[in-house]
């Protein structure tokens, strides 16, 4: 029994030298033979020293190591997913803070002044004046307009053009702060183009000062205030260009009843459609002017620019002032005439009287100013008080800048010589 199971070869699972075998020596004692233990089958293959290389089996378990490599592995990954969220964090605070940054740009910039201005610049001048100049909106038989005016008095009488409110049948009246309020005409002339209308129940008034346009002179700074296309509160600046410039405007009926004879204030402040009625203003803020008329730039023979091209007109506010201070007291103005009718056709240079009247009547007025100063039919008037005149309309407007009663000292030419006669002026109603 014990022979035999040492001859029987060995299981495959085992490894043996390959070397002969020997015989094995007679013990004096039973051997006992070792037999494989269940325990050793269940623990797998085991190493022989002898074998001609270690024997390499691989386990279809976990290999000798293995959780070594799956902690490596654990290892990368979380390092790989920290690695990431800490790029996520970092980008969404860079974003948030170049946010933050662009909040908080700040370009350089001058700090708060002290908003006062010297009364003579002409922002001073434009706050003196703007609370006494206002919007006139008026709605007419044939239509509706805009215009400028100024408050004269603490009564609400305001002084604006004639051709602003000649047609109106509606008068609204708005103030710099936005308020607005109905208004009356009071009373019109053509031939001045000038007109007064009135405001009730508004407390504040603040009247503009009136200047004198005698103290004015070329080149004088000045500012007009006005609504041009309904812009009210528009403030421009420019100088004095001219004075005594002899202007008509109007005549839009024909009949020469709305034509109006300045001796006007050219001025190169931009003034515009809806500025007529408003201040010209001297450099104290007190008004030396109305504005009234525009020169267009021709563009064609049929029509003008109607915008400003720095041929501004204003009556003198003293011829202004008179006007209206009769308009408020009669609703009338008077104008100033020598008693005579000119010939209108006549083309020399100067005014020449005419040798008959309207309606057959004598063209100097018996016991007129100019019967009585010695003006006969025929005359040319070349002069007025030393100024040549070079037609009938600049006589007109030298007469017409004077009051009734005023001395005026007229240079004619009769028979080819010339002569000197003083007469005082005489007074009719305007239209």
């Amino acid at each position: 029994m014990a022979d035999q199971q040492q001859s029987d070869t060995a299981p495959t699972w085992w490894s043996r030298p390959a070397a002969p075998q020997a015989e094995p020596e007679a013990a004096s004692g039973p051997v006992a033979e070792a037999v494989p233990q269940a325990s050793d089958a269940a623990a797998g293959p085991r190493y022989d020293p002898w074998g001609e290389q270690p024997l390499q089996v691989v386990d279809q378990g976990k290999a000798a190591g293995g959780g070594h490599v799956v902690r490596m592995r654990h290892a990368l990954a979380l390092g790989l997913g920290i690695a990431l969220l800490a790029g996520g964090i970092g980008g969404w605070l860079g974003v948030l803070a170049e946010r933050q940054s662009s909040t908080r740009l700040e370009l350089p910039q001058a700090a708060v002044e002290n908003k006062g201005r010297a009364p003579e610049s002409v922002a001073g001048i434009a706050a003196t004046a703007l609370p006494g100049v206002v919007t006139l909106h008026v709605r007419g038989s044939t239509g509706s307009g805009t215009g400028t005016g100024f408050v004269l008095d603490g009564q609400g009488h305001i002084l604006t053009n004639n051709h602003v409110v000649s047609d109106a049948k509606d008068i609204t009246v708005t103030f710099s702060t936005g308020e607005s309020v109905t208004a009356a005409l009071v009373g019109r002339d053509s031939g001045y183009d000038l007109a007064v209308v009135k405001v009730d129940g508004v407390r504040g008034l603040q009247p503009l000062s009136l200047g004198n346009s005698e103290n004015v002179k070329v080149g004088d700074p000045v500012v007009a205030i006005g609504a041009p296309f309904d812009l009210s509160n528009t403030v421009t600046a420019g100088i004095i260009s001219a004075t005594g410039r002899p202007i008509t405007a109007g005549g839009d009926k024909g009949d020469g009843s709305d034509i109006s004879y300045v001796d006007a204030l050219q001025t190169d402040a931009p003034i515009n459609p809806g500025n007529s009625g408003g201040p010209l203003l001297d450099a104290k803020a007190r008004v030396i002017g109305i504005n009234s008329a525009i020169r267009g730039a021709d563009k064609g023979e049929s029509e003008k620019q109607s915008g400003s091209i720095g041929l501004g007109f204003a009556i003198p506010v003293n011829q202004g002032k008179r006007v209206a201070e009769e308009l408020i007291r009669t609703g009338r103005a008077t104008h100033p005439v020598i008693g005579v009718t000119l010939d209108m056709e006549y083309t020399g240079d100067g005014a020449r009287v005419g040798t008959k009247g309207e309606g057959g009547k004598p063209a100097v007025t018996p016991d007129g100013p100019g019967a009585r100063a010695g003006i006969q039919g025929g005359d040319v008037i070349t002069k007025v008080d030393g100024v040549r005149v070079h037609g009938g309309d600049e006589l007109v407007i030298k007469i017409r800048a004077h009051r009734p009663g005023d001395p005026l000292t007229l240079t004619v030419l009769r028979d080819g010589r010339e002569r000197t006669l003083e007469l005082v002026l005489g007074s009719a109603n305007g239209s």
